[in-house]
């Protein structure tokens, strides 16, 4: 069996060192370039499964490195590790396509948890639904297969997270999920994550969707526990069979 192959994409070439030494000690393989530019020179040969992205990077910085492959259709996934340390600056990786977002200084072992599970979920799973599905509730519209949200007919333009967070909440329509099962079942942060991540994205979702984000018809708060949305319905294109959007029931995790 082949190993799977780990871009990394750093200009520091002692934490280049360091990333290359744990990530092959852990079975993977590696190659290391120290700017954005090179990222596109090598794709096409080295084909990698996971990239570990800096931020800031000469020629072209993070961002604009993930932005770019995003809007080219490729959908590797990204690790953002980087010095910034804001949640906001985490909240625009993951909002610019990235998979995850780690700080430096970082624990080897937690990076290396953290591939695997990126790694993991990008694997087919049987039990999640079918990429041809429709989603309604009410008259907002989520069609799976194109990631395309509308509202009366009318298209929303979501970010990628906004549109998983969403997709997420649809499918486990009624039921009051925690922040931490969200930061779980979206960002699959298996550890205690900064749950304003969550709150910030909620908050956008609701600018969007929401006539009145303020008194919200879709998402709704649950006081001291987390979010729930309502009156979600599940069609399968061909068969038009109305399905019952409801799911497995989530383990009971408090915040």
């Amino acid at each position: 069996m082949s190993k799977q192959k780990i871009l990394v994409v750093d200009d520091e070439p002692s934490i280049s060192m360091l990333l290359e030494f744990n990530l092959k000690q852990a079975g993977y393989e590696v190659r290391s370039v120290a700017d954005g530019e090179a990222v596109f020179e090598v794709m096409p040969v080295f084909r990698p499964d996971l990239i570990i992205l800096d931020w800031m990077l000469p020629k072209a910085n993070g961002i604009q490195v993930c932005r770019q492959l995003r809007q080219s259709g490729n959908q590797v996934p990204v690790l953002f590790l980087t010095a910034l340390t804001d949640v906001q600056d985490r909240i625009a990786g993951l909002d610019n396509g990235a998979d995850d977002y780690m700080t430096k200084p970082f624990s080897p072992p937690e990076l290396v948890s953290r591939i695997k599970a990126i790694l993991r979920r990008t694997e087919k799973n049987p039990d999640r639904i079918p990429e041809d599905d429709l989603l309604e509730a009410g008259p907002l519209c989520i069609k799976v297969a194109n990631r395309e949200v509308t509202l009366h007919g009318d298209p929303i333009d979501l970010t990628p997270k906004e549109f998983d967070l969403l997709h997420f909440l649809c499918r486990h329509s009624g039921k009051v999920l925690t922040r931490i099962q969200l930061l779980h079942g979206v960002w699959d942060y298996h550890f205690l994550g900064d749950t304003r991540i969550v709150d910030v994205h909620i908050s956008h979702l609701r600018d969007k969707i929401e006539k009145n984000p303020r008194q919200p018809e879709y998402i709704t708060t649950v006081r001291n526990v987390g979010y729930k949305l309502q009156g979600t319905r599940r069609f399968v294109p061909g068969s038009w069979t109305l399905k019952d959007s409801s799911m497995s029931a989530l383990s009971s995790e408090g915040e």
